[in-house]
């Protein structure tokens, strides 16, 4: 079986002379609260250490950390439908920018974190490498690739928002150990340039990816990094360093793993038991009961109808605009349009594809009991979204979230059993069209049909027909067609926000722009109308072009006079 993180990984692994919680685990003080020679006493008491290099995986999830890090609501696609509340910062951020100048990235800010992440990494390397040398050498070579994978991972998330960043390993400090600022000609280090960070980061995930093994079996838990999820870390990153051949090649190498394919059921994935896909590369995974091992995504995202289900809240914090909305092809796979929809559908909504009612609640369907009511006066809504305080859960753009929604929980308020739907990190089908995208950049025409079988491969999944050389037959139909797709496919997944920069996009589909949502009226006779209208509130979106690298914090740039500002800070 592939390599999925499971939240309750350490309590798994924990064994020998090392008894400690999970979250003590995960959160250990680099300086070692735990005693440094239970840790390497035994491999199984040492891998308790080793495996808290994977909570860099929960700092970026967008089910536990939908509230402040829900990335596609900076995007296009989905909108927070709070303007100061819950801890939102997305309304505020896109109509009024950044409200802290150049101290920082904001809502992006991430830069002393990962670094705390970067130097646990650091400090667990240099210790496998002396006292966990008795393990031998093939155990502390599988250790040291997921600890380095995690590793990368945290600079990917520092790269995103960056640029090039100060790379401090294991053996950059000026003594040839740890650059941690113990010696003071450690403390000022230049950032890298974006292509060496970049490059750097692909070096660390190839090392993973060569030495981790196959599958999960025997010594190597269901819980642990196998090569499948490097080789598709690989693609991912190599999109943003513009690699595009070694994107094709890993994307390529990770779908050769037997045990690696799309699920035969798009909706399968969003909801618990997905562990049990062959789609999922890694994800967190959630206990029920256990008032430490869940996230509150029911409880933040479901319709304002659904608190009359168990008396308690049901904000609708993140809600699909038409911009994504629209996107979704009939069943048939005929684009869709507000023009002559009515022409042949009974409702705009109902035909549509699978993927469409897989991630969107829509009005009138059918839902936990009871039927979607998003016209103005229902249940759900609609509302305009004011400048202080929320919608009160109902919806501002006509639409709710559905993916990760778990159908069947009634009890979803924080006293009660809350929700387990895993947090995906990383699919397959993520990777075939990092593969597509790829393609199109090698050699748009040489490569029309491998773009085609991968972006087909995901239709067919949904019973949608196959694009065709017609589809593909430039770069920029190509490229449209693929972030098409890209949006359909991975919404509320985390990726608009970060496509649409690494695209040179984010200028011009986020600044001088709304979102639009659909205002449906009932009619007395039970009838619809349907009103494409805007939802921003008063005015466009902000998006200048120096938000292309977010600013260094202040306090780094204080601390480190090497480290200099990106352009326009």
């Amino acid at each position: 079986m592939r390599k999925k993180f499971i939240y309750n990984l350490i309590l798994l692994l924990t064994a020998g002379s090392v008894v400690t919680s999970c979250d003590d685990v995960l959160d250990v003080n680099p300086e070692s609260e735990m005693n440094d020679e239970a840790i390497w006493s035994t491999l199984e008491a040492a891998d308790s250490y080793i495996t808290a290099s994977y909570k860099i995986f929960t700092d970026d999830t967008q089910l536990k950390g939908c509230r402040s890090r829900f990335w596609d609501s900076f995007s296009d696609i989905t909108m927070s439908s709070s303007w100061d509340q819950y801890g939102h910062p997305y309304n505020m951020f896109l109509l009024q920018g950044l409200s802290n100048g150049d101290a920082g990235a904001g809502p992006f800010e991430c830069w002393t974190n990962q670094y705390g992440r970067i130097l646990t990494a650091n400090i667990c390397l240099t210790s496998l490498r002396t006292k966990g040398a008795k393990f031998g050498e093939d155990a502390c070579r599988l250790r040291e690739a997921e600890i380095r994978l995690c590793r990368a991972y945290s600079y990917f998330m520092l790269a995103r928002v960056y640029g090039g960043v100060v790379l401090r390993t294991e053996t950059s400090g000026s003594h040839g150990g740890i650059s941690d600022g113990k010696y003071p000609e450690d403390v000022a280090l230049k950032r890298s340039s974006e292509a060496e960070t970049y490059q750097y980061i692909l070096d660390e995930l190839k090392f993973a990816a060569e030495n981790l093994p196959d599958e999960n079996s025997g010594s190597w838990p269901q819980g642990r990094a196998v090569k499948a999820f490097a080789y598709g870390l690989m693609s991912r990153v190599a999109l943003y360093a513009k690699n595009y051949e070694l994107a094709a090649e890993s994307a390529e190498k990770c779908g050769q793993f037997a045990n690696v394919a799309l699920d035969s059921n798009f909706a399968n994935l969003f909801s618990p038991g997905a562990e049990k896909s062959s789609e999922i590369l890694f994800a967190i995974y959630y206990l029920k009961g256990n008032a430490n091992l869940f996230h509150l995504w029911d409880n933040s995202v479901s319709p304002a109808g659904d608190t009359n289900l168990n008396a308690s809240g049901a904000y609708g914090e993140h809600q699909p605009t038409a911009e994504l909305a629209d996107l979704y092809e009939w069943k048939d796979g005929t684009p869709f349009s507000w023009d002559d929809w009515s022409a042949n559908h009974a409702d705009p909504f109902t035909d549509r594809e699978p993927r469409f009612q897989s991630t969107i609640l829509y009005n009138g369907k059918a839902w936990r009991g009871r039927t979607i009511e998003t016209f103005v006066g229902g249940v759900d809504g609609f509302v305009e979204l004011k400048r202080t305080g929320s919608t009160g859960g109902k919806t501002c753009t006509g639409y709710f979230l559905r993916k990760f929604l778990q159908e069947d929980n009634f009890n979803f308020i924080e006293s009660g059993d809350k929700s387990t739907t895993p947090d995906i990190i990383m699919r397959y089908g993520e990777v075939l069209l990092n593969q597509a995208e790829a393609y199109a950049n090698l050699d748009i025409i040489g490569n029309q049909s491998k773009i085609l079988d991968c972006i087909n491969l995901l239709r067919r999944r949904v019973n949608l027909p196959d694009k065709t050389v017609n589809d593909v037959s430039d770069y920029e139909h190509a490229m449209k067609l693929i972030r098409d797709e890209r949006a359909k496919e991975l919404a509320a997944e985390g990726f608009r926000f970060w496509d649409l920069r690494r695209w040179n996009l984010a200028e011009s589909v986020i600044g001088g722009q709304s979102v639009h949502g659909v205002k449906i009226v009932k009619a007395a006779d039970g009838s619809f109308t349907y009103e494409v209208s805007t939802c921003e509130v008063g005015k466009n979106r902000v998006y200048p072009s120096q938000y292309k690298y977010f600013s260094i914090p202040l306090n780094e740039r204080t601390n480190n006079p090497l480290c200099t500002n990106n352009p326009g800070w």
